[in-house]
């Protein structure tokens, strides 16, 4: 078994332990922030660890009332530009902690006497060490240059800290659920994955497509076939798709819909239709009988039960990103490829 696969496989356990071992961590953090006058965020992140910042995003949004901007840190490391935090939160989030853009930002965000966040796999890392409060994923070391287990404890630890922020006792609920739905997913989707991919040995480009809490899942299952297998991918969200992206696509081209139920399903639903209309082969990731039935090309997520106000995709995206991961993998054993013999990728990358 490659690495790659086996840090996939070892996600229920990397993530039943996030929420026990930050518990102490999230409750001091939102103390802090309720006894001040917080009224936005702005996180800074690279890469896969930017994903898992969009789906935070969406969760303070949405639960939290929150807006979160997405940082670009070169204002900052590159144009020296004068940030004006006021009422912020200031997260940087990076596996090694060792991105030197973020933490430049964290740096500038304790410079205005904001509130600081880390999101790191490293205790003694720059960043952990720069923030005023540090959150920990705590899944081990991972070796593969593909972050799996990191970016879903990064994504884990980032929507627990929206639950506790919006006292939302539903939607940590839900959370909860994550680790064995992606033990369930894991029981079957691996060999399911492998048959599914054999049609796609000689994949050159696809695109995948998300909406909501699945959009950033999109994007990260675009990256890790990207880089595990060397063919271009490109992840959308389904709104923008319509809007001049789908001209791309051609007879015959893969393109993969990521359809979790709850609020956007309609939306999958609807571009689902449209890429038959143009001809697309449309692999349907979904959680729903009456979608996956749209496509004879399709994988199946385990249904998760939730109160509302939280949604079942909260979950779903988890077992999706899981997937996209799979697919990776398992594409790597079709096509005869190292995902870790890169000649130009790094595990840790430091930009500024």
């Amino acid at each position: 078994m490659k690495n790659l696969e086996k840090e996939i496989r070892e996600q229920p356990v990397t993530l039943a332990q996030v929420r026990s071992t930050n518990d102490a961590a999230l409750k001091a953090l939102v103390a802090d922030i309720k006894a001040s006058d917080i009224d936005n965020v702005y996180l800074s992140a690279r890469g896969t660890s930017d994903h898992a910042g969009i789906y935070f995003q969406y969760l303070l949004g949405v639960y939290a009332g929150i807006p979160v901007a997405l940082g670009t840190p070169s204002v900052v490391t590159a144009y020296d530009g004068k940030l004006k935090f006021k009422n912020a939160v200031v997260i940087g989030v990076s596996q090694s902690g060792a991105a030197a853009d973020v933490l430049e930002i964290v740096r500038r965000g304790n410079e205005s006497g904001v509130i600081t966040v880390a999101v790191t796999n490293n205790l003694d890392s720059p960043l952990a060490k720069e923030a005023k409060h540090h959150l920990y994923c705590g899944v081990g070391k991972e070796t593969s240059i593909a972050a799996t287990k990191t970016f879903s404890a990064q994504m884990l630890l980032l929507a627990y800290f929206a639950a506790y922020w919006a006292d939302c006792k539903e939607l940590i609920d839900a959370l909860d659920k994550v680790p064995a739905a992606v033990g369930t997913l894991l029981d079957y989707q691996p060999d399911k994955v492998f048959e599914m991919v054999k049609r796609y040995r000689f994949l050159d480009s696809s695109v995948i497509l998300g909406r909501g809490y699945c959009y950033p899942i999109a994007l990260e299952g675009a990256l890790k076939i990207l880089e595990t297998n060397r063919v271009r991918m490109k992840g959308y969200p389904i709104s923008d798709f319509h809007h001049g992206p789908i001209a791309q696509v051609h007879e015959n081209d893969l393109t993969i819909v990521i359809a979790a139920k709850g609020p956007v399903l309609n939306d999958a639903k609807t571009i689902i239709d449209k890429l038959h209309g143009v001809g697309s082969e449309v692999l349907i990731v979904s959680d729903d009988d009456e979608t996956l039935a749209l496509s004879k090309y399709n994988l199946r997520l385990p249904a998760i039960d939730v109160a509302a106000p939280a949604t079942p995709d909260v979950v779903s995206a988890f077992t999706a990103a899981v997937t996209m991961q799979l697919m990776a993998c398992k594409l790597t054993d079709i096509r005869d490829v190292d995902p870790d013999a890169s000649k130009v990728l790094n595990k840790v990358t430091i930009t500024k």
